[in-house]
This record gives structure tokens, sequence and C-alpha cells, in this order.
């Protein structure tokens, strides 16, 4: 049986039974686990909003920006009053288009930083705020750019047919709105993803 010694053969000494061990010791030691922080909405919504409204403006210095950095297409006024842009300038409507992309990315990942530096509003809400206001941007900087452009790159009043033509610069597809938040997203959610804890250390002050 188990509980009986083995005896053993030779000049050892005596085999001793030592019974199972019982009581307390058998009891595995529960350690007691943190609850798992809730996301916060009703105190994280008035600066959300506040955040909001704040991105939104960035739109107003982006479109200025891009209206002093993009080039004018070089055309030429026909008979009619059409402008044919020349065979190399038109190359400079994709400038246009990715000069805001750049700038808008570049104030995405500049934003997603100035957000996470607010330690105790960090989580969701604060993410989708800066995303939508971040959209809001990139359509104002997308307005506000070519009403500038268009006043820098005026029609001369006295254009005769044949005359060269500075157009200004546009920014012809909306896809280009999508460069802002995506890159406040990418950058939040690295961080969120290198930071590891469960609130994100909200709490940590």
């Amino acid at each position: 049986m188990a509980d009986r010694p083995v005896e053993s053969s030779g000049t050892g000494a005596a085999p001793q039974w030592i019974a199972p061990a019982s009581g307390p010791e058998e009891m595995p030691l529960l350690m007691p686990t943190a609850p798992v922080p809730r996301v916060v909405v009703r105190a994280d919504l008035l600066p959300a909003v506040s955040v909001v409204s704040l991105l939104a403006l960035l739109g107003l210095p982006i479109g200025w920006v891009w209206s002093r950095l993009a080039p004018p297409q070089q055309s030429v006024l026909g008979e009619n009053g059409k402008l044919t842009p020349l065979l190399v300038e038109s190359y400079h409507e994709f400038d246009a288009i990715a000069i805001f992309v750049l700038l808008g990315f570049a104030a995405g990942l500049l934003t997603s930083a100035v957000l996470w530096l607010v330690r105790g509003r960090r989580g969701p809400v604060l993410l989708l705020a800066g995303v939508l206001g971040s959209l809001l941007a990139s359509w104002l900087g997308v307005r506000t750019g070519a009403s500038l452009a268009a006043g820098l790159y005026a029609m001369p009043p006295q254009a005769k047919p044949g005359d060269l033509i500075a157009v200004a610069p546009q920014v012809r597809t909306y896809w280009v709105l999508l460069a802002q938040p995506l890159a406040v997203a990418l950058g939040y959610g690295i961080a969120a993803s290198w930071n590891g804890l469960d609130d994100l250390g909200r709490r940590l002050r």
C-alpha cells in the first residue's frame, strides 16, 4: 500500500513514514486582483468637446501654409477663355495633394502626442474627439487653403488670349481629409499599446 514504508535491503537507516500534509498549507494562495477600470464617458465628454473645437481651428494655419507651399499651374489662356496647363505644369496638381497630405499627417502625429500628454483624460473618448476634430481641421484646411491660394494667384484683369497665367492650386479629391485623423489614431494607438496599463496611466499622478 502507498501509506506503508518500503523496506530496503542493506545497512541503511530505517525507513520512516511521512504523513501527507494537511491543513491550511494545502489551500492555494488567492492573490487579490484589482478591478478592471471601465471607460469613463460622462466625465470626459466636456473635455472631448473642447478638444474637437480646438483641433478644428488647426485647419486655418494648415490651409495658410499649404497655400504658400503648393505651386501654381502655368497655363495658357485660350480664345474662348479656357486655360490649358503646360505639359509639365500639369504635375503640380499632384504636388498640391501630396503637400496637403504631408501637412495633415504631420499635424496629426503632433496632435496625438499632445493628446497623450493629457494623462487625466486618456482613453477612447479623447481619441474619438481627436479623430473628429482632425477631420474637421482637414476640411477647414482645404477650404481655407483654396481661398487663400485664389487670392494669391488671381486672374490678371487685362489678360489676353495666349498669355501665360498662373492658376491657383487646388485639392480636387476629398481623400486627403483622412490623412490627419488617421495620423492621430495611429500615434495615439501606438502610445496606448506601448503603455500597457489597463487605465493607460491616467490615475498615476
